[in-house]
């Protein structure tokens, strides 16, 4: 095995049964009520949960996460899930595609169309790899797994405590600029679990970036993935930066304020009350990414059927308790912001 292969499969162990989440930060969705209506004059079966991201059309405003690939375990987790995205009508991403330019043979570990020949799938690569890329090879990288769109994702802190991780991330913005431009496919900057400042939201939009995948604090932290992994000084380290970055809830409220095209909230979400919440902060969708691999892990397809059954149900409930018939209906739902997310909301 490959020390990327190695790093990879460490990853998964630890994102499915580590104790990897934040401390004392949280995603912020607890300060965040939406508005009881007693007289919703609607019936549950009429709630239409569907919206239209990047050109196809979902049943449901979810997004099964970047996770993983690279190895054999990761080829079994992409398909199964990939396949439960294509029957539910939710969009599918990959993890990082870093393997594959090591390792053209890990390409079936990404290779889900076979099982989700219709589904909105992301394609995943670092922006620091992306940035030693002539645009035409990214391109190759998301044809050879007949990718929709591209997520770049930025992941200074991780980086930062991972043995032998970039330690320059110069020219990011450049090349988030550079392969929009270029790329003929839809480019989403995405952050790695720490969340998106309304400054990065603000120099992504004057760039012509129009998709973004907030990633906030709250949920998995990678920092304290790598933490794990780190010899005694980046332990060490880890532990000091495990809480950094900003709340998902936060971050997509900042995000929203820029007119972003699509806005994937991820980072913690955990359940349906939580995705209806972040579309009335103003996110497109929510993504789940650990609470699904620990359902499969520890189910099987049956329990991440249920499981993402029951989000789509707290979610038609959440919808109905407030009178939203529709997802546009619910971004205009009256909520409450309370305590720590009105000090973020405030920031300029």
């Amino acid at each position: 095995m490959t020390d990327l292969s190695a790093r990879k499969a460490d990853h998964l162990d630890l994102a499915t049964s580590g104790d990897v989440g934040f401390r004392a930060r949280t995603t912020l969705f607890e300060c965040v009520d939406l508005v009881h209506d007693a007289l919703p004059e609607l019936e549950l079966a009429a709630i239409d949960t569907s919206t239209t991201l990047l050109g196809k059309r979902l049943a449901a405003p979810i997004l099964i996460a970047a996770m993983t690939g690279g190895t054999s375990r990761a080829e079994r987790i992409n398909k199964e899930l990939a396949a439960i995205a294509e029957e539910r009508g939710y969009a599918f991403g990959l993890g990082s595609q870093r393997a594959l330019l090591k390792n053209p043979d890990a390409l079936s570990s990404y290779a889900v169309r076979d099982v989700a020949p219709g589904t909105l799938v992301l394609g995943n690569l670092g922006v620091v790899q992306a940035s030693k890329l002539r645009t035409e090879e990214v391109r190759g990288l998301c044809a050879a797994v007949g990718a929709d769109a591209l997520c770049v994702h930025l992941n200074p802190a991780m980086e930062l405590i991972q043995v032998d991780g970039d330690r320059d991330f110069r020219g990011g913005l450049d090349t988030l600029e550079r392969l929009t431009r270029e790329l003929g496919l839809p480019v989403i900057a995405k952050e790695t679990g720490c969340g998106l400042s309304g400054s990065v939201a603000e120099r992504l939009r004057a760039r012509g970036i129009r998709h973004v995948d907030v990633s906030g604090a709250g949920g998995t932290s990678w920092v304290a993935v790598e933490m794990h992994r780190a010899p005694e000084a980046g332990r060490a380290l880890g532990a000091t930066f495990r809480d950094w970055g900003i709340p998902t809830a936060a971050s997509v409220l900042l995000c929203a304020r820029q007119g972003f095209e699509t806005i994937f909230a991820t980072g913690g979400v955990r359940d349906g009350l939580d995705i209806a919440k972040a579309i009335a902060l103003g996110a497109s969708a929510g993504g789940i990414a650990r609470s699904s691999l620990q359902a499969l892990e520890s189910g099987g397809r049956a329990a991440a059927l249920a499981f993402f059954e029951r989000i789509e149900t707290e979610l038609r409930t959440a919808m109905l308790l407030v009178g939203a018939r529709d997802l546009a209906a619910l971004r205009r739902a009256p909520r409450l912001l309370r305590g720590e997310l009105v000090a973020w909301a405030s920031l300029a």
